[in-house]
């Protein structure tokens, strides 16, 4: 079975493009929202991070996101601790997934999948892209964001030009119906 990473930049569209692919019926794997649950149900993880963080990181049983993000994309260093805590449980628990599926491939979609090297690890690698200001625009709407703050996450990801030296596939997130087209046509030949 093929592991296809799917990557982009905030604001990108990775999750509409993983969407497109799931509809197409290939297993998909959202890094992100795995990486959201394990950070509520991991005792492990939860203790790392408090004694990381302090006990504010927690709010009852989930994770305090709005205060977690106000102190890691300020600081790199921290942002690095954090990462380190979490990603390795969500490696293990993306390992035990693909065991269990059947299909052809499965597409892992993840948005610093080159940043933490994981991109290293995946049969072929789409990258999604999308001009800065529609980003920003679509995380605005989103998050309900500053740009400020979202150009603050930004500063935390490569930039799509370093990331497309890496990328096998490139995905121009603009027009859905094109996106779309694009999604069939890569899908055809990955089966």
């Amino acid at each position: 079975m093929k592991i296809i990473g799917l990557t982009g930049g905030i604001g990108s569209g990775k999750t509409t493009v993983a969407k497109l692919f799931k509809d197409l019926g290939v297993p998909i794997y959202i890094a992100d929202i795995e990486a959201k649950k394990l950070t509520n149900s991991s005792k492990v993880i939860r203790r790392k991070l408090i004694d990381l963080l302090g006990e504010d990181a927690y709010v009852g049983q989930e994770l305090n996101r709005k205060f977690v993000a106000d102190k890691i994309f300020n600081d790199k260093g921290l942002l690095a601790s954090v990462n380190a805590i979490i990603h390795p449980k969500v490696v293990a628990h993306f390992k035990k997934w693909v065991s269990k599926q059947k299909s052809p491939y499965v597409i892992k979609e993840a948005a610093i999948l080159f940043e933490n090297g994981r991109y290293k690890n995946c049969d072929l690698v789409i990258l999604v892209t999308a001009p800065k200001e529609v980003r920003i625009s679509r995380v605005m709407e989103r998050d309900n964001a500053s740009s400020v703050e979202i150009e603050q996450r930004m500063k935390n990801q490569w930039s799509d030009e370093k990331k497309q030296k890496l990328a096998d596939l490139i995905i121009d997130n603009i027009n859905l119906q094109d996106t779309r087209k694009r999604v069939e046509a890569i899908h055809r030949s990955l089966i």
